[in-house]
């Protein structure tokens, strides 16, 4: 059977001194004779004696722990995120608590309550596709709690965040297609309630609208991001009164539905494919979109863990600029 650890009031009564004199003679205290702080650690030293971390850190207010909520760990761009959140909290001594709404908002307003009882010293989030209503992380603020959101972020300017430039990405894309002769382009665009929806399609309408081309709001199509709402929405494309002869997908995995439905379809060599998020897998497919948005997750990550060890760190973080910090993107063309 396994003993209990020993404590600090256990050595206390061996030596006959009082609880607060060993701890200051663990500590070093001057206050403590240099005889009987090394009696102190002998003992416990002899007695296997372990600090109680957690309630040091407790009488600190800090926990030094941190806490991600993202939308799925084995999407390559988090999983490429979670990379850098560990090394910049591992240089600052902090340990991560890692978890995973499934896009379910739902599971995101738990897992949050859940980060806040842990007590978290601060929070990263990606929200979920369907994250509209925000007041679980207005909540964080009554308890000292700062968050800061990446990739998927609030469409608030009140709140720190790092975050792709989405806009320009859909830009760059657009205009490399249009040099490419296509002048009937489709976007396959996520849900309404996402920030960076609202921002490619900005980003396709500017495009499109410089090139003194006329913009037509049918051929951008919402999806949920699934493989059946990408496949209604290349039907709805693809039935098109000017059927494109080019698509922006929201992202790799998109991509990846519409290529698996377009080969269904003999359509693959009749449309090409632009997408986000420059996933690797993609140079090993027969074919693949001909160009990628490169978001820079490890770039994400890192700007963004640094950001709220800063915030939970700062004397006054109440009074504390907010930080929105755009990382830009690049536009990797397929070489095949």
């Amino acid at each position: 059977m396994q003993s209990k650890p020993t404590t600090i009031k256990e050595i206390a009564k061996i030596l006959n001194l009082s609880p607060s004199s060993v701890s200051r003679g663990l500590h070093d205290h001057p206050s403590i004779g240099a005889v009987t702080r090394e009696k102190i650690k002998q003992l416990a030293k002899s007695l296997n004696y372990e600090p109680n971390n957690a309630a040091i850190l407790f009488q600190k207010g800090k926990t030094y722990t941190i806490g991600v909520i993202l939308p799925k760990l084995s999407e390559h761009f988090f999983s490429t995120a979670i990379s850098a959140i560990e090394d910049e909290a591992l240089k600052k001594n902090y340990t991560v608590i890692f978890a995973q709404s499934h896009d379910d908002f739902e599971k995101e307003v738990r897992l949050v309550e859940k980060m806040k009882n842990q007590r978290v010293d601060g929070l990263l989030v990606s929200v979920t596709k369907d994250t509209s209503n925000f007041d679980h992380f207005e909540k964080l603020k009554a308890f000292n709690i700062p968050v800061v959101f990446f990739d998927r972020i609030p469409p608030f300017k009140n709140i720190h965040y790092v975050a792709c430039s989405l806009e320009s990405a859909t830009i760059k894309a657009v205009n490399f297609l249009l040099k490419k002769g296509h002048r009937s382009i489709g976007l396959i665009n996520g849900p309404a309630t996402l920030f960076a929806s609202g921002e490619r399609k900005d980003g396709y309408m500017q495009a499109i609208n410089f090139n003194r081309l006329k913009f037509d709001p049918s051929l951008v199509v919402n999806c949920d991001l699934t493989e059946t709402g990408t496949i209604e929405a290349a039907n709805i494309l693809i039935n098109h009164k000017r059927k494109p002869t080019a698509i922006v997908a929201f992202n790799d995995y998109v991509a990846l539905f519409l290529i698996r439905y377009l080969k269904k379809l003999n359509l693959t060599e009749s449309i090409d494919i632009v997408s986000y998020a420059n996933l690797p897998i993609m140079d090993y497919l027969d074919y693949s979109p001909i160009a990628s948005v490169e978001q820079n997750p490890y770039l994400q990550g890192q700007k963004a863990t640094n950001i709220l060890l800063d915030l939970i760190n700062s004397p006054n973080p109440e009074n504390q600029a907010f930080y929105n910090t755009i990382v830009e993107s690049d536009l990797i063309v397929n070489e095949k």
